[in-house]
């Protein structure tokens, strides 16, 4: 069997590139958010038979273009960029590294939120061109205000748990998630996702993106949170929509965003968030600690070496096990 395993991106975490060489297989990379064509034809190419999917898109086409492709394995747990049914129809599993970032996103949760609330940033900037705006300046404490979590995975538990010594009410939604989520951390369970929005100070979200939760925080749901609260994303851009976001801190009935992900990415030079200091951007790297990519790393490609080997994988870590073409023998495309 080929023994090459295809990154999409820079290199992985020296622990996870040891792991590959340890157990006798190479890696090749993509450049960053290389195009389908650029990865379809490294496929053929190198006859890789395992992805690691960190930038860029993997759907039917590339698939197709690879009939040796065995396994995808995210760096991560967001797979919108992964066509799960097309991997399903194909008996390809694509696997996800829940928990291994967890810790680092939530810091970068709370850092954002910090950021925005506090203004850092445009302080920041005034004070550098040589305005003192203390005479008229006026904050607003975090002790005591609503954080509302929209998702209960391991992300929004990380969270929960720094929010918690910050003084900070907590509330979530999830209708998939099991209550000793909730419980065990002092989450009041909202079971309408309209109360959580309406008691929204800061709302920040933790779900994944699919055809359900696409552009959930819409024009409609922002007007139902209060005004002059904030929303935190470190999720998915593509959970909001960008163009009423936007237009409701503009508007004044959002104090403010923090936003780590984008519908489009990268963004264009032209974005219109740039222009709009009460919106704080980062380039999608809440998860992109030292720490973070060594668990991630490993976890990715340990999980393609045991698909390959045959080694039972826990069934919470295959995103498309119910999609897989043969239920009954679910990753019958792993061996040659």
């Amino acid at each position: 069997m080929n023994k090459t395993i295809l990154v999409t991106g820079p290199e992985l975490d020296p622990s996870a590139a040891q792991l590959v060489t340890e157990q006798g297989y190479r890696t090749v990379h993509t450049p960053p958010y290389a195009d389908g064509d650029t990865i379809a034809d490294l496929l053929k190419e190198t006859k890789a038979v395992g992805i690691v999917s960190r930038m860029g898109r993997i759907d039917a086409g590339i698939m197709d273009a690879a009939p040796q492709l065995r396994v995808i394995s995210k760096h991560g747990v967001g797979v919108d960029n992964i066509d799960l049914a097309a991997a399903g129809e194909r008996g390809i599993p694509v696997l996800v590294a829940t928990g291994a970032n967890a810790v680092s996103v939530a810091e970068h949760t709370i850092a954002l939120l910090l950021a925005t609330v506090k203004r850092i940033l445009p302080l920041d900037a005034s004070l550098r061109d040589g305005r003192w705006e203390k005479p008229n300046f006026l904050g607003r404490e975090l002790a005591g205000a609503t954080l509302a979590l929209l998702g209960m995975g391991a992300i929004a538990q990380a969270t929960a748990r720094i929010a918690k010594g910050l003084g900070l009410n907590l509330i979530g939604y999830d209708p998939f998630a099991k209550d000793e989520a909730f419980s065990g951390l002092g989450v009041r369970k909202c079971t309408v996702l309209d109360d959580l929005l309406a008691e929204a100070d800061v709302l920040s979200l933790h779900c994944p993106l699919n055809d359900q939760t696409r552009e959930i925080v819409n024009a409609q749901a922002i007007r139902k949170m209060p005004v002059g609260s904030y929303v935190i994303n470190t999720a998915r851009g593509g959970l909001i929509d960008e163009a009423a976001l936007l237009q409701a801190v503009q508007s004044g009935h959002l104090a403010g965003a923090g936003l780590d992900t984008f519908a489009f990415e990268p963004p264009g030079d032209d974005h219109p968030f740039w222009a709009e200091p009460r919106i704080v951007v980062t380039p999608h790297i809440g998860g992109v600690t030292r720490e973070a990519g060594a668990r991630v790393g490993v976890d990715a490609v340990r999980g393609i070496i045991q698909i390959l080997d045959g080694t039972p994988v826990p069934p919470e870590r295959i995103a498309n096990r119910s999609m897989l073409a043969d239920a009954s023998k679910p990753l019958a495309r792993i061996k040659e």
